[in-house]
């Protein structure tokens, strides 16, 4: 991917509680350097967090501690653009009009649909089924040139090309730019420090599957202590890990925290066991984590300032999303 074409780049994530390092690992760090490379537009899609009843109180909570860890994170607000989307009526006013142009068949073939709503599909809510027009809004709304997803979310982008080229089309305008998935260098897969075959999760019943960016230090190091591994000792190769999922998934934090490969993990503790390794390990987490832990007590203290980043956040969305707000408007033939 040429850094150069990447002018405005949008992404969004549902507001969930608890962040955990596989999140930080595998999407935050990587929004932290795209901030750098292009111009950012980072939203909680908090619009889509409510396609299930969510506790109003919870949603909220979610919203601020979400922002919150994005900051302490690294996302920097005077380089991009944080906001949460319901703050910016563009989002479902756009999303309507989009509404009329995409097609039922594009979105009954949507995969995630069919996997969010189960065998239960006639008792999902209409959002659910029709959250992929919202979240073509999300990103036409500000002429993004790329979007990053994963090769599982291509689908996704594709559906936004398609809405974009058909408005353009039938209404015989240049106004959607049609963006492009920016699949990049994918973050590390973080797996289950008691399973190495699930994904780090915070729906995990145990506590100790994870690491929580609000873990203190102490914390940290007594769940590295105790993630499961095997009494072999480190390969020469991350490839012989193959079959030891779990020692592979503590080498992929460790190379994924000091930017190496897991080759090069594995080489520096080859023969070694993991009573040598985890106290290693978990030194780098505590060193990573304490600043993010930190950052977030202050947002705690003084709640404030959170709420001021967002509004100013979304003010500028706001003012980046008008002009083609306006010229969607203007193309239907709608008053504005």
């Amino acid at each position: 991917m040429n850094i150069a074409n990447m002018k405005r780049v949008v992404s969004g994530i549902q507001p969930t509680g608890n962040l955990h390092l596989g999140n930080y690992l595998g999407a935050i760090r990587r929004w932290v350097k795209l901030q750098d490379e292009a111009e950012c537009l980072i939203f909680l899609a908090d619009l889509h967090a409510i396609t299930d009843y969510i506790d109003p109180k919870e949603l909220r909570a979610n919203v601020n501690g979400m922002a919150a860890a994005l900051i302490a994170c690294g996302i920097d607000p005077e380089k991009a653009v944080l906001f949460n989307h319901a703050r910016v009526p563009a989002h479902p006013e756009m999303a309507w009009i989009l509404s009329c142009t995409a097609r039922v068949g594009w979105l009954n073939r949507m995969t995630q649909f069919k996997e969010k709503s189960g065998k239960n599909r006639e008792g999902a809510s209409v959002g659910l089924y029709a959250y992929p027009v919202l979240q073509a809004a999300d990103v036409l709304l500000y002429q993004a040139t790329h979007v990053p997803v994963g090769e599982d979310q291509k689908q996704h982008v594709e559906l936004m090309r398609d809405i974009a080229v058909k408005f353009n089309t039938d209404y015989e305008v240049d106004l959607f730019t049609l963006p492009e998935p920016h699949i990049g260098a994918q973050g590390a897969r973080i797996m289950s420090l008691r399973d190495g075959n699930a994904k780090m999760s915070k729906s995990d019943p145990s506590d100790m599957s994870r690491i929580n960016l609000s873990d203190d230090s102490d914390t940290i190091a007594q769940k590295i202590r105790k993630a499961k591994t095997d009494p072999e000792p480190l390969p020469e190769t991350a490839d012989a890990l193959k079959d030891r999922p779990e020692a592979l998934n503590l080498v992929t934090i460790y190379a994924a925290l000091t930017d190496r490969t897991p080759d090069s993990v594995t080489q520096e503790y080859a023969g070694k066991g993991f009573g040598q390794f985890k106290p290693a390990l978990a030194d780098l987490l505590v060193e990573t984590i304490a600043p993010i832990r930190a950052k977030l007590s202050d947002f705690e203290a003084d709640p404030a300032a959170l709420d001021a980043i967002l509004v100013d956040g979304a003010r500028k969305a706001s003012e980046l999303a008008a002009p083609t707000l306006e010229g969607a408007y203007r193309a239907v033939g709608l008053p504005r």
